[in-house]
């Protein structure tokens, strides 16, 4: 899986490109916990639209960056997902607490 982190206005934007899976997503999260506590933005915006498959971790990466932003009082938006990718997010509960785009 590729990954580009971007920060603009207070906005922080995470590109993903590929498939997200228990193999792939542990430096991702790394990567994008770092900027976060290092940045502090108020913004978090997941562009999955490069994404072609996501398992149970995605959804997990998904809750987890939400759980840092809310402590920091910041919000999540996941952005470009395709049909089934949304699907997932919405029936698992994911709409609570993220904005799903």
């Amino acid at each position: 899986m590729q990954y580009r982190i971007d920060m603009s206005d207070n906005i922080l934007t995470v590109s993903l490109a590929g498939e997200i899976d228990h193999h792939n997503i542990e430096p991702v999260r790394e990567a994008v916990d770092g900027a976060i506590l290092s940045r502090r933005p108020s913004l978090l915006i997941l562009d999955f639209s490069k994404i072609s498959f996501m398992d149970s971790s995605g959804f997990g990466f998904v809750m987890g960056r939400y759980k840092t932003m809310n402590s920091l009082g910041g919000q999540v938006i996941v952005r470009g997902s395709n049909k089934r990718i949304k699907m997932i997010l919405e029936l698992s509960g994911a709409g609570k607490y993220v904005t799903i785009e």
